[in-house]
């Protein structure tokens, strides 16, 4: 006896399982690592669709500080795959192999030096007014030294 009915029909093709089975198993294992960086929805698209005409499964999610409604397909997404197809996936893209995160921004010594004086002044120029209206309701408080003066 048959295994498959000869004249059985199959399900329709679904866009879910057609791109289901273009995935390799192989690229599917290990965490999620960011191999690139998209300027918004519509490019993050595009590298998904070229990733996974390769084989290689990946998701979109938005950029730290761009994960607000208000941007919807707007600001930076990030593209991510598991770990086993990170490699593969920065070599498609032109990616470099360790791209960082986002660099430190490097800080003069001058601008950090400007910062304490300037928290220093606000601290005195805030200890100025404190003392300034401490002493001001003490004098209120205090009885006039000529006696019957009012102030």
């Amino acid at each position: 006896m048959p295994l498959v009915h000869h004249d059985a029909v199959l399900p329709p093709e679904t866009e879910l399982r057609e791109k289901a089975r273009k995935v390799r198993p192989g690229y599917a294992e290990g965490p999620l690592t960011r191999v690139a960086t998209a300027r918004h929805q519509a490019e993050a698209e595009l590298l998904q669709g070229l990733l996974l005409e390769e084989g290689i499964p990946s998701l979109v999610r938005r950029s730290g500080g761009f994960d607000v409604p208000d941007f919807l397909a707007a600001g930076p997404r990030d593209i991510v795959v598991a770990a086993s197809g990170a490699d593969a996936a920065r070599e498609i893209l032109g990616v470099p192999a360790r791209m960082p995160l986002r660099p430190p921004a490097a800080r003069p010594a001058w601008v950090r030096v400007l910062a304490v004086v300037l928290a220093l002044v606000s601290i005195l120029v805030i200890a100025t007014f404190v003392v300034g209206a401490a002493l001001a309701q003490g004098a209120q408080r205090r009885p006039s030294p000529v006696a019957g003066a009012t102030l």
